[in-house]
């Protein structure tokens, strides 16, 4: 029962971020401290993966985990997520609220014209996880 819920899970974030960014998604990651997982890739984005270690990717945005600590203590508001701006995509990232594991979600989508309301898919993506328990990442099976 744990393994299907966790599944349906996954396909419920791949629905938000799906209806969120159409076309323009290009891939979704989930993460913990130790072992991530792909959950959506687009193929053309695939092929620019191919020559990428991509666990190195990943372990660079393990470092939000201590960030959003950092964050939570400094400021008198809660962190929510972070958007990052490359040459040809975005990124955005957060995080599930649970009080033993850390994990966290990132997707890049492709540059728009007025940008992407980041705000409404992190509402988003909140209130369909809210349904489900936090995900557990499946070990990463890669070449790499």
């Amino acid at each position: 029962m744990r393994e299907e819920q966790g599944s349906e899970t996954k396909e419920a974030l791949v629905s938000a971020f799906a209806e969120f960014g159409g076309e323009n998604l290009r891939d979704i990651w989930l993460f913990d401290q130790s072992d991530f997982e792909m959950l959506y890739l687009r193929d053309d984005v695939a092929d620019k993966l191919e020559e990428i270690d991509v666990s190195k990717f990943v372990d660079n945005e393990r470092f939000g985990f201590v960030t959003r600590d950092t964050y939570d203590q400094l400021y008198y508001a809660s962190y929510r997520y972070t958007v990052r701006g490359f040459d040809d995509f975005e990124q955005f990232r957060m995080f599930f609220a649970d009080d033993e594991r850390n994990v966290g979600v990132f997707a890049s989508l492709d540059l728009k014209s007025g940008g992407h309301d980041y705000e409404s898919l992190f509402q988003h993506v909140t209130d369909i996880a809210s349904g489900y328990d936090v995900p557990t990442v499946a070990v990463a099976e890669t070449d790499q």
